[in-house]
């Protein structure tokens, strides 16, 4: 778990711990040095991707339906407000055809 200190750098950073797995903390050491990099801006640019992506993912459902909302029409206009009537008109040819 990750817990903040009340420490602070010399940019005024607050500094903060985390635990890491052995693997996952030497693929941070070898990730940091491939890309010529602290483990802090790895980290920091991992945590703004991931921002990022909530971002983008936390569309309402509403955005998500715009491009399909009309796409196929029936033609009947009334369907959202007469859809318990039509339902139970459906129910009744079912039951009479028995």
């Amino acid at each position: 778990m990750a817990r903040d200190s009340k420490v602070k750098n010399s940019k005024g950073d607050v500094i903060t711990s985390a635990r890491l797995p052995p693997d996952t903390r030497n693929k941070l050491i070898i990730l940091s040095r491939l890309k010529n990099k602290t483990k802090s801006e790895i980290i920091i640019e991992s945590l703004e991707m991931f921002y990022k992506q909530e971002e983008e993912n936390g569309i309402d459902s509403y955005t998500l339906g715009l491009p399909y909302f009309g796409k196929y029409s029936s033609g009947i206009g009334d369907l959202s407000t007469t859809y318990k009537q039509r339902i139970k008109e459906k129910l009744r040819e079912r039951q009479n055809s028995y």
